[in-house]
């Protein structure tokens, strides 16, 4: 069961009362819900704004989650290249198709996807990241090098969103214990973690094993022997 329209109404008309105060850095507001049917499953989205910053974040949503506990909550950073173009180079679209086609198969779940490109530090600082890379550089050090930290990534807005839909307590969908605790000091009760897979390829090796190592992902790399052919047929 999805979003009934009276929860949706009653949500839209709290937003349009709330006001965002420039000291609010994290700040946004729910502006509009739609169903959305996809390949994955029957899902609605939300559209949030940022009236400062003007970036748009979306909560994909499946099922009811208006005052849900325990609800499996996936929060995927933007990523044109992997997301949009398959890009080889990282994970990201892999976790973004997993999360959905899991949650999809769920009673209820919520993918938030957060318009914080490259670690947030932009799509063109991202590039340059990738002509360091290219280099010779990790990840990390190349972040370092354009003047960032190794992730200058901030969920309070994934936390805002999350109030904004009245989800009481989630179970996050993640390897990365840092987006556990920043969500926690911004107030979001989690009560558990499902671990996403790994999808290796002779291109993301070293990615993978610099978000183990270096950024405390808990990746069993270790366990993961035999590389992805993405020109192969599907895994999953």
């Amino acid at each position: 069961m999805p979003l009934p329209p009276d929860v949706i109404d009653g949500l839209l008309r709290e937003n349009e009362r709330h006001e965002c105060s420039v000291d609010q850095e994290m700040c946004v507001r729910l502006v509009a819900v739609a169903d959305l049917p996809t390949r994955f499953g029957a899902y609605q989205v939300a559209a949030f704004t940022h009236p400062f910053d003007q970036k748009e974040h979306a909560a994909f949503i499946h099922g009811n989650v208006f005052e849900a506990e325990r609800v499996p909550v996936r929060l995927h950073s933007e990523c044109l290249t992997g997301d949009a173009i398959g890009s080889l180079r990282c994970d990201c679209r892999d976790q973004l198709t997993e999360a959905l086609e899991t949650i999809g198969k769920m009673d209820r779940g919520i993918v938030l996807y957060l318009r914080q490109e490259g670690r947030g530090i932009g799509f063109t600082n991202k590039i340059r990241a990738y002509q360091l890379q290219d280099q010779g550089y990790d990840t990390v050090q190349a972040n370092e090098i354009l003047g960032f930290r190794p992730d200058e990534r901030d969920y309070g807005v994934a936390a805002h969103m999350l109030r904004s839909l009245h989800v009481r307590s989630i179970r996050i969908m993640t390897n990365n214990p840092s987006k556990i605790a920043d969500l926690t000091q911004h107030g979001v009760s989690i009560v558990g973690r499902i671990p996403m897979s790994v999808m290796l390829n002779e291109h993301n090796r070293q990615y993978l094993e610099v978000k183990r190592k270096k950024l405390g992902h808990l990746l069993a790399l270790e366990q993961s022997d035999d590389l992805v052919d993405p020109t192969g047929p599907s895994t999953r």
